[in-house]
Parts: structure tokens; C-alpha cells; sequence
């Protein structure tokens, strides 16, 4: 496995952690599909951060990893915030 493809996989099971840390400690039942749906949700928000390698194709490994970090973190709440917003938006349309 070559190097890039291995920071891409670094980022997605890091996003996919970070999605079901923040489901631990939020005050939420915890169900299997709640569980998948953060940590696919965390994983490709993460994955935004390959777009820096595109940039800055030497940056270090651990340096990838926290910019992963914190796209996955903010990306999540992001979308998450976003959706259901959208969802209660098409459900109150006649």
C-alpha cells in the first residue's frame, strides 16, 4: 500500500472513531444505526483532508491526521446540523 493510500485510510478510521466518541458522550439512545450513521458520517467528512495532500503533497503524516481531525469534528457537526434542518424542512411542506 503506498503512502497516500494509507493516510486515506488513517483518515477515514479516525473520522469513523471520532463519530462514535461523540455519540458516547452525547445524551442520545445508542442504537446500531445511529452507531453506523456517525461513524460513516465522521469517516468522509475526514477523508476532506486528502484535498490538502492535493496541495501539500510532502506534509507529514501526523499533520494530515489532525487536519483529518478536525474536518471530521466540525465537518460532522456540519452536515449533521444541515440535514436535519433540510429533513424538517421537507416534512412541514404541504
Amino acid at each position: 500500500m503506498q503512502e497516500h493510500e494509507k493516510g486515506v485510510l488513517y483518515l477515514v478510521v479516525i473520522g469513523a472513531v471520532i463519530g462514535l466518541g461523540k455519540l458516547l458522550v452525547s445524551s442520545e439512545k445508542i442504537t446500531g444505526r445511529l452507531a453506523l450513521g456517525r461513524a460513516i458520517l465522521g469517516g468522509a467528512t475526514s477523508t476532506v483532508a486528502g484535498v490538502v495532500l492535493a496541495q501539500f503533497p510532502t506534509i507529514p503524516l501526523p499533520a494530515l491526521i489532525g487536519v483529518g481531525s478536525a474536518l471530521g469534528i466540525l465537518g460532522a457537526q456540519f452536515l449533521e446540523a444541515w440535514l436535519k434542518t433540510r429533513v424538517n424542512q421537507l416534512e412541514q411542506k404541504p
